[in-house]
């Protein structure tokens, strides 16, 4: 039979990292852990990853292995009954190529797009394109935390500004600024995976000799004409000091990643640095944006 055997069971509060050894351990190809009644986690700390009250573990086999072994097997690793897990026999696809059925050409303003390489590209002289396949990092546009970013982009960034993402994911903030004239842009990011896909989608745009990776912000410039923050609340009011301090005067400082609820706890934290005002809304989140005194 071809495809694969997926194993799932909930954790109830098992070791996930122990767990997971376990069913590497029983021959488990892959390895995936899901929510399993959609509990939102919005404020991890930087590198910490947080599970959800009711975390589920989903182990893939190889479909030709025996089941009955493979649930047993995995069950006395978990030290769970057989009867908690549930088997599911999964067809074999291009997987690399799923993500492409729900990402499509977006606009964002009057003339930046997003679009994957698979489509065409809008027949809009004045288009200003990013070509985005976003492999293993979050940002493709689709989010409205980064639709945000990416509508003030199109409105605000001037040709030969400099610009920093920080916490860039894909690096389609960043590729988007240098495709619309921005002079330099260092984007910085904690996860070696967002590192590669920035490169990765910088070069397939065209400006890899404009966008600089970083994988420390003690690396970034000391100061740049925009700042892009879209990452989460608590980080960004933990963060306050050095990026209104890195924006130059008369610069801008954009911050996304903020739940409606969470905007005024946010705009209390910058309101002594760098007073900021509603600059976007969408699906419930929030952007913020700010002009630093000249």
């Amino acid at each position: 039979m071809s495809g694969y055997l997926a194993l799932s069971v909930e954790l109830q509060g098992r070791d996930p990292e122990a767990a997971e050894a376990a069913c590497f351990d029983a021959g488990a190809l892959s390895v995936t852990l899901t929510d399993a009644v959609d509990d939102a986690i919005l404020e991890p700390a930087p590198g910490e990853v947080r599970l959800w009250p009711r975390t589920v573990l989903q182990a893939m086999f190889a479909a030709d292995g025996a089941a009955p072994e493979a649930i047993l097997a995995l069950a006395r690793s978990l030290d769970v009954p057989a009867s908690a897990i549930r088997a599911e026999h999964v067809r074999d696809r291009r997987w690399e190529r799923e993500w492409l059925k729900d990402f499509h050409a977006m606009r964002f303003g009057r003339r930046l797009w997003v679009v994957p390489h698979h489509e065409p590209a809008p027949e809009d002289a004045d288009a200003v394109v990013v070509r985005l396949n976003p492999g293993l990092a979050f940002g493709t546009g689709t989010h409205a935390t980064t639709a945000l970013c990416l509508t003030w982009l199109d409105a605000h960034l001037k040709p030969g500004d400099t610009v920093i993402d920080y916490g860039c994911g894909s690096g389609v903030l960043a590729i988007a600024a240098a495709r619309l004239g921005a002079s330099r842009v260092d984007a910085f990011d904690i996860d070696p995976q967002a590192l590669i896909a920035t490169r990765d989608n910088a070069a397939a745009n065209g400006v890899q000799e404009r966008v600089f990776v970083h994988d420390t912000p003690a690396t970034l410039p000391a100061a740049c004409d925009v700042m892009l923050a879209n990452i989460l609340a608590g980080t960004l009011i933990e963060l306050a000091q050095p990026l209104a301090a890195a924006v130059k005067p008369g610069g801008h400082l954009v911050l996304s990643g903020i739940l409606r609820q969470q905007a005024h706890e946010v705009l209390a934290g910058y309101q002594s640095r760098l007073p900021l005002h509603v600059g976007g809304e969408r699906e419930g989140w929030t952007l913020l944006a700010g002009i630093a005194p000249g």
